[in-house]
């Protein structure tokens, strides 16, 4: 792995590694802490809508980012200019920030030789071709399943990146991160009505197992079935009520409502609706939450964190009681804890900040249809769409995109129209039933935080909520 970055950062650049690991350690001589990020990445999506490809991209980029720390500020410089000029001018920048002040670099991350996914690139092992021809095959299949079907979209996605960061006490670090995935949506249509179901997958792998009948079919047969509920669902009813939560994507409410409220940045600064509360329960028993970097091939994982430390299992609630939160290196030192591989970028432009990786709660002792059973009059929601979230507040509104009445313990009629409004350190006291069946997403999310987007990877369990407010169109 090392070999193919040098190839990518120094031979190709004409930099000499020597010379930059020099500048590196010039530049942050007397700060707290920082790095050089190196990146080179390539990318490409094809979009096939309405029975033609309607759009092929592809981009290459480069650039480097250079952070100096010094207690709690941080000079920030970036370029696409994969030169030494370029990365010394940067150090002159950001030298500014801790201008006087001569702190201690700060110990390096522990390396491991662990990797979670191969290096290769997705893009150039699968011929552009073959990707038409895999959203060709998706469209006809989804037509040829119903004669409802007015209209596909199908598109696929792929990026390789290839980064290197250099820390001023010497230590270099290589991650090469493939990630890859693919979707498609399909509307549905009776006389004027019309409803729509998508689907997705995707992880830190090839497209080859993407590309395969039996795989991209379920998917295609999905996205059907989703459109189908909804061209039979009814308004949704508004009030206070039991709702059941499906296992797996819904965890997305848990990521935003709960998930951000626990990054060390807003803990120290008092933000957070979880500050100070250590060792207090936030939750209700049997609630357990982990966020774990280290699982392989999943689309929010990494070897390394984008600071360069090896990314972890951090339980962040147990058995309802607040144990931790997720840190990157400036808000770990600063709050006297340890990084816990949670410093992420969206790229080199950009400075690292905590954010979740693939964030879930553990399983119960209960059967899925127990939970079901046990609800008189509610809610099953079992897929989510768009929503809002005031990350300081844990105050959110989510819409479901699948959701079903419950009526005398018996899943009924589709809804359409229904939505999920509450507080996340609110929500996860009114859990009452947890399941058995803990799934991950498919793979598909992607986060957002103060303008940086990173992938990441949700799940859960079947929940029963107590008491949760739903915002329905029924009259």
């Amino acid at each position: 792995m090392t070999d193919s970055t040098d190839e990518l950062f120094f031979t190709r650049t004409g930099m000499d590694r020597h010379r930059i690991e020099n500048a590196v350690k010039e530049a942050l001589h007397g700060a707290d802490d920082g790095e050089l990020f190196l990146e080179y990445a390539q990318s490409e999506s094809l979009l096939f809508d309405d029975g033609r490809l309607r759009s092929a991209n592809f981009d290459t980029g480069q650039g480097f980012g250079l952070r100096a720390v010094s207690g709690e500020s941080t000079g920030y410089a970036h370029a696409t200019d994969l030169s030494e000029e370029a990365i010394r001018r940067a150090g002159g920048t950001v030298r500014a920030v801790f201008a006087g002040h001569e702190g201690t670099i700060a110990l390096p991350p522990t390396g491991t030789n662990r990797a979670l996914y191969a290096p290769d690139n997705p893009i150039n092992g699968t011929p552009f071709e073959d990707k038409v021809r895999l959203l060709q095959e998706m469209d006809a299949f989804a037509r040829s399943l119903d004669s409802r079907v007015r209209q596909v979209t199908c598109s696929i996605a792929g990026s390789w990146q290839a980064v290197k960061i250099i820390r001023a006490d010497g230590q270099v670090l290589d991650d090469i991160r493939p990630l890859v995935r693919l979707n498609v949506s399909v509307v549905v249509g009776e006389g004027d009505r019309q409803e729509t179901g998508s689907h997705g997958v995707g992880g830190r792998r090839g497209y080859d197992v993407y590309m395969q009948p039996e795989h991209w079919q379920a998917q295609v047969r999905e996205a059907l079935r989703q459109a189908l509920v909804n061209l039979d669902s009814r308004p949704a009813p508004a009030g206070e009520m039991t709702v059941v939560l499906g296992p797996g994507w819904p965890g997305i409410l848990l990521h935003e409502a709960i998930g951000h409220g626990l990054e060390g940045d807003f803990n120290r600064k008092q933000s957070s609706v979880f500050a100070g509360l250590t060792g207090e329960r936030v939750a209700a028993p049997g609630v357990t939450v982990i966020d774990d970097g280290t699982l392989p091939e999943r689309r929010g994982s990494l070897s390394i964190d984008d600071e360069g430390t090896p990314s972890q299992k951090t339980v962040l609630i147990e058995d309802g009681i607040l144990t931790g939160y997720m840190q990157d290196r400036l808000n770990a030192r600063l709050m006297g804890q340890k990084s816990t591989g949670n410093g992420r970028r969206q790229d080199f432009a950009h400075m690292p900040m905590p954010r979740m990786t693939n964030t879930y709660m553990l399983a119960g002792d209960h059967e899925p249809g127990e939970i079901i059973a046990s609800v008189k009059d509610g809610i099953y929601a079992v897929n989510f769409g768009g929503g809002q979230v005031d990350i300081t507040s844990g105050k959110f509104v989510f819409s479901c995109t699948e959701a079903y009445r419950i009526e005398n313990g018996k899943v009924t009629a589709p809804l359409k129209g229904a939505t999920l409004i509450g507080a996340g350190a609110e929500v996860l006291k009114k859990v009452s039933m947890i399941g058995n069946d803990m799934t991950l997403d498919p793979g598909i999310g992607t986060c957002g935080k103060n303008g940086q987007g990173v992938p990441v990877g949700v799940g859960q369990p079947t929940l029963r909520v107590d008491g949760l407010t739903v915002g329905g169109t029924a009259a």
